[in-house]
């Protein structure tokens, strides 16, 4: 008896010809033209082109913070284009994880509160809080720095305390602008290494957006951006060799 086939999974992201304008005064700017993206389970996807390129655009309509003109947007499979804002509202709050480059930390909130808030918005068990919170202070190192609030903190310290609040609720989806713009080389490090880990085994895709080397060379792939377009792919110019 022949093996059943498995149907793959759908992508955790799909961009399908999509396409975003800003109206700024009297004039029109075209923010995206036509983006086919695909991003899956345990992927690690960079954004890379200059500002204005369409980088932070990507990310606002991926984390369903705002909707595309044209085109389709799927995440886990479901199409979100004609979600109520209700239920954006509840699956961003299930799916997605945020690290922004502002920190966007609670600054009246300790760094434990911080990493725990998400969980506490989704109803998660009390006990089962206190754990996930510990387990994950711990990994980005900042775990004697539970009781701090973000102001006695330093900016990487501040951003670890971000990835951490990222990562804790286990989301399908973790968008990130600039993640490691604020962290020396080893805390860059030790977050690059944090992601990975929960990417695998969690089944976590990263979208991120970054200008930053140490990162580049991490990801599964890049995306290069301008003028709202993906570039495609460019061969290397050949090094001419001394005769």
């Amino acid at each position: 008896m022949a093996a059943e086939r498995v149907a793959p999974a759908p992508p955790i992201l799909q961009l399908t010809g999509v396409h975003k304008t800003y109206r700024l005064g009297a004039h029109v700017v075209p923010a995206l033209q036509g983006i086919d993206l695909t991003l899956r389970t345990g992927e690690m996807l960079a954004l890379t082109g200059p500002s204005g390129s369409g980088k932070s655009t990507i990310l606002n309509l991926a984390g369903l913070i705002d909707r595309a003109d044209a085109g389709a947007i799927t995440l886990r499979g479901e199409a979100v284009g004609s979600l109520s804002e209700r239920q954006a509202t509840l699956l961003r709050r299930d799916a997605i994880g945020f690290v922004f480059q502002g920190f966007n930390l609670v600054p009246v909130m300790t760094v434990h509160e911080n990493v725990d808030y998400p969980l506490f918005i989704a109803g998660t068990p009390a006990r089962e809080r206190r754990e996930r919170v510990a387990a994950m202070l711990s990994a980005v190192g900042l775990a004697e720095h539970a009781a701090h609030r973000p102001d006695q903190l330093s900016g990487g310290q501040r951003q670890r305390v971000a990835v951490a609040r990222a990562l804790v609720k286990r989301p399908a989806l973790v968008i990130a602008d600039e993640p490691t713009a604020n962290l020396d080389s080893h805390t860059a490090e030790q977050v690059l290494d944090l992601m990975r880990e929960q990417g695998h085994a969690h089944g976590a895709a990263f979208l991120i957006a970054t200008h930053d080397e140490r990162l580049l060379s991490r990801c599964d792939r890049q995306l290069r951006l301008l003028d709202g377009r993906i570039e495609p792919d460019r061969l290397p110019t050949p090094i001419a060799r001394a005769a």
